[in-house]
């Protein structure tokens, strides 16, 4: 079914298992049509959800709908209480300074963060933080939040601004 552009693939569930794993690979939303008196999966990732036939029409319209708007929906990353961060399709598990860190850069998402904020934040989970420390951190958040297509930018004498990765340069 599409909307807008935004596809979500039908996958009858489990005879067609090899091809739920390859759409997860691609990030490419998929509704797991669960078969006869087969066990439902266990499904984890934001992009898939499954029904069991028969089913009306506007229930899978429901379901492709909830589906598109996790999967695309998405504008804010969101951090959830294991250290599972959430962006658009994607996600990535950060560690416990990490998510310190996180939780302040998505509650102020797009806007600076403070040097001092973020050394506030550090303190929680290491004790009397350095600068060198809070740029280390920096360095490999950076690296791991690559992942789901975010980015920190340092905003030069005031912080960092978490912000989304952009792929392709602007053209005026």
């Amino acid at each position: 079914m599409e909307n807008s552009g935004r596809h979500v693939k039908f996958v009858r569930w489990p005879a067609e298992a090899s091809i739920r794993n390859d759409l997860r690979k691609e990030g490419i939303p998929c509704l797991l049509v669960v078969e006869g008196g087969a066990q439902p999966p266990i499904c984890t990732d934001v992009s898939e959800d499954w029904i069991r036939a028969p089913i009306s029409h506007q229930d899978v319209q429901a379901r492709v709908r909830a589906l598109q708007q996790r999967t695309y929906g998405r504008k804010v990353p969101v951090l959830d209480s294991t250290g599972v961060l959430y962006f658009r399709n994607k996600t990535v598990t950060v560690s416990n300074a990490q998510v310190e860190l996180m939780e302040k850069f998505i509650e102020h998402y797009e806007e600076v963060v403070y040097r001092a904020e973020l050394e506030q934040q550090l303190a929680k989970r290491v004790p009397a933080p350095t600068r060198n420390s809070l740029d280390l951190h920096i360095m490999r958040l950076r690296r791991r939040i690559s992942m789901v297509n975010l980015s920190i930018r340092t905003v030069w004498g005031r912080g960092y601004m978490l912000e989304p990765q952009f792929s392709e340069k602007a053209t005026l």
